[in-house]
């Protein structure tokens, strides 16, 4: 059951390989076989990575069945299609596009298993991209944020510069006409007379005006802090915002591009494997001698060949006599005087049919 299951996979006609010796037969279920497991490891191959994009076992899974029946068809039809023939430069040619499209096919195939077989390395590839990619956006973002940040800063000092400049004004009227009362400097009097009071009196509009000063500028000052701490807050929103994309950047492409990140030797071997299995029933064929399945299909080939090149001379045969047949008939016939004499008269009433019509056309006209 299984070898039968196994000889369907490579192509063979079924009618003439079991007409075939046992040897014959297990050569042909041996190339099936790499078929089969190669167009399984296809599923296998294409499920993993249809998984990475999906995140959904089903749907990756089902497709990955197709990628693999579709490698499946591709292989069965690769290796069905080569035949022996007398010469090795020959077989050669006509598999050379073959072996181009093996080799195509195990690649496809071998990537997905790589990046499975090298899935913690790749991680470690991806996380370091990552880290390097949050930090980038961070550093972006802050500069997108940097403008207004540091106007609204800007803003805030230069209301509080105000307030200190207003309040250093008033500790000095304060500190003169207190020294101006105690005699220390001023009139150098003491006690509160005129110029005391003039000065007490400068200081006490220099208080009222920074008490409304500050009044302004910290409504102000609590309103730009009230913006501040948005833009802070929005700041820290764009970043976490943008995170989980940077957290998800861990699908196919992404992937592909950190294993090629990675020491080229053992993914090059793994490729290599695959190249091996995908083209090994090509090369077997290539390499093995003609075997009894090949001598009976090369002669069901010629047998067809003879029968059709008869077929066709026979047809070519048959036109060219009917056709001389057919010319001796007709040129009887011409010679017929009773068929000329029926055929003139057949004209001439015509003829006068035609000139009644046309006749009895005109004096309608007229």
């Amino acid at each position: 059951m299984l070898k039968r299951f196994f000889i369907t996979c490579s192509g063979a006609d079924r009618a003439i390989i079991y007409s075939c010796s046992n040897g014959e037969q297990n050569k042909y279920a041996g190339i099936g076989a790499t078929v089969f497991f190669t167009a399984l490891l296809a599923w296998i191959a294409s499920s993993y990575a249809l998984f990475t994009v999906f995140d959904n076992i089903y749907i990756a899974s089902f497709f990955g069945l197709i990628w693999g029946l579709l490698i499946f068809n591709l292989d069965r039809f690769i290796v069905s299609t080569i035949r022996k023939r007398d010469h090795f430069s020959q077989e050669l040619l006509q598999a050379t596009p073959r072996i181009i499209l093996a080799i195509i096919i195990a690649i496809v195939i071998s990537k997905p298993l790589e990046i499975k077989i090298f899935e913690k390395e790749i991680d470690t590839v991806l996380l370091k991209e990552k880290n390097d990619m949050a930090l980038a956006n961070k550093n972006q973002v802050a500069d997108y944020f940097t403008s207004d940040i540091s106007k609204n800063k800007t803003s805030i000092d230069s209301l509080k510069s105000e307030i200190l400049k207003k309040e250093k004004e008033v500790n000095e009227l304060y500190a003169t006409y207190i020294a101006e009362a105690e005699g220390t400097s001023g009139t150098f009097k003491l006690g509160k007379g005129p110029v005391y009071n003039e000065k007490r009196e400068k200081h006490d509009t220099a208080l009222a005006q920074l008490n409304s000063l500050r009044e302004k500028n910290t409504a102000k000052i609590e309103a730009k802090e009230a913006v501040a701490a948005n833009l802070q807050i929005d700041l820290h929103k764009k970043i976490a915002d943008s995170q989980p994309v940077i957290d998800n950047f861990d699908g196919l492409m992404a992937r592909i591009k950190a294993l090629d990140k990675l020491p080229l030797l053992p993914s090059l071997f793994i490729m290599l494997l695959f190249l091996a299995i995908e083209t090994s029933p090509i090369i077997a064929k290539l390499l093995s001698p003609k075997g009894e399945y090949d001598f009976k299909l090369e002669e069901n080939e010629m047998a067809l060949k003879t029968s059709l090149a008869q077929n066709n001379y026979q047809r070519e045969l048959m036109r060219t006599t009917d056709a001389g047949i057919y010319d001796d008939i007709y040129g009887e016939i011409r010679q017929d005087k009773e068929l000329y004499n029926y055929k003139k008269k057949k004209a001439i009433e015509l003829l006068e049919m035609q000139a009644d019509s046309f006749s009895n056309k005109q004096k309608g006209v007229m």
